[in-house]
């Protein structure tokens, strides 16, 4: 293939996921790392993309699913409900890993009178605790990314091999009874090392995940203990899920008895 036509077959990748390694770039275009280590200085030389630690970006962003304050717009009572309940599985004194979704934002809202140490690659939860004298926050390494509000890349995953949490609390783009879906190849090495580091494993997923497939399988359902999701989530999955030995959580509306 011309080099013309693989770096434009980059830059129309970078486009539509935003953000990629060096090997998933080699691995899209069939090429050694080596060659698209090429391809991205003449990207970048071009004002096309950005080249990253371990990776690359785009500079013209397509979309708004992966915007931090834009997701954090959509299913907020629900996300806010499911959150709490999933704090609720959370035994005070535990050392919690907390991914970059908005739902696991709010539930990180509702962990800071029972924990004191908390681990993330997401900015806003540890800008949520950055003033408090009681709770330690450790930030993984990585490559920030704006628009996700997270740290990701080849060094965030690597801070999550070195750690051990008592609980993960992660979010997915879709579930459906093979699994969890995730729209971002990165985000998804990033969760599977989070998975491998903790004792218990915590999905918070609002009903309009359910059902749904996303762009990248994350993980099967054997690591999985427990899903918090909100009412409105289809019956036929939920015991589906149960029936696989998963704790399934419906979170009551919020001001709702419970």
């Amino acid at each position: 293939m011309p080099a013309e036509e693989r770096q434009a077959q980059i830059e129309a990748y970078l486009t539509k996921v935003e953000f990629a390694t060096l090997d998933e770039l080699a691995k899209h275009a069939g090429v050694s790392v080596s060659t698209v280590r090429r391809d991205l200085e003449a990207l970048e030389a071009s004002s096309l993309i950005r080249r990253t630690h371990g990776g690359a970006r785009t500079l013209q962003p397509k979309t708004d699913e992966f915007v931090f304050n834009v997701r954090d717009t959509h299913q907020v009572a629900e996300k806010e409900a499911i959150g709490r309940a999933c704090a609720g599985l959370v035994q005070p004194g535990q050392t919690v890993v907390v991914d970059s979704g908005t739902t696991c934002f709010h539930a990180a809202k509702h962990l800071g009178e029972k924990i004191g140490q908390i681990i993330t690659n997401s900015l806003p939860v540890a800008n949520l605790y950055s003033g408090s004298s009681r709770h330690e926050i450790l930030v993984s390494g990585g490559v920030v990314y704006p628009r996700l509000g997270a740290l990701v890349g080849p060094h965030a995953v690597e801070s999550f091999v070195r750690m051990h949490a008592d609980v993960a609390i992660l979010s997915g783009s879709g579930i459906t009874e093979e699994g969890i879906y995730n729209s971002h190849a990165l985000v998804v090495d990033l969760q599977r090392a989070m998975i491998a580091s903790a004792a218990k494993v915590i999905f918070c997923l609002d009903h309009t995940k359910f059902g749904r497939l996303s762009t990248f399988f994350l993980s099967d359902f054997e690591p999985v203990d427990a899903v918090v999701t909100d009412a409105l989530a289809p019956a036929g999955l939920v015991e589906a899920l149960r029936a696989k030995g998963i704790e399934v959580v419906l979170a009551a509306p919020v001001g709702a008895e419970t």
